[in-house]
């Protein structure tokens, strides 16, 4: 049954209107395309037509009004602290990359010293056996 050629039958008390469904099928697509995971079986290929399916059976919860204020003060919200904790991860990796550059320079230093050495005794050991 291909869900696009026909009729889209709505429940009108949860979806209120034709544009209600046009944008909620997208964000449910591009959540599916992200990773989402299904809410239903589905025989459909294509994740644009399993979005309309799941709103269009209500599979997926549509919220409207203060609900839809609400939960979009929670996300970003959660997006804020996320990107609070990523900035907390940033300013401590300075610190170690000092560390590693430390390291680094002494490691760098201790083997060009070594080189160095080991070029001399090699140029001595040639000039003293030709």
């Amino acid at each position: 049954m291909d869900l696009i050629s026909l009729p889209v039958i709505i429940d009108k008390e949860k979806i209120d209107g034709r544009y209600r469904l046009v944008v909620a099928t997208a964000k449910r697509a591009r959540a599916l395309y992200m990773g989402a995971q299904p809410m239903r079986v589905s025989k459909v290929k294509k994740l644009t037509t399993l979005a309309l399916e799941e709103v269009a059976s209500c599979a997926v919860r549509i919220l409207t009004g203060e609900a839809a204020i609400k939960a979009r003060e929670e996300a970003k919200k959660l997006s804020y602290e996320g990107m609070i904790d990523e900035a907390r991860q940033k300013e401590a990796l300075p610190e170690d990359l000092t560390e590693i550059e430390k390291d680094l320079k002494v490691y760098l230093h201790k083997k060009s010293e070594r080189d160095s050495k080991q070029n001399i005794d090699k140029i001595f050991t040639e000039e003293g056996s030709g």
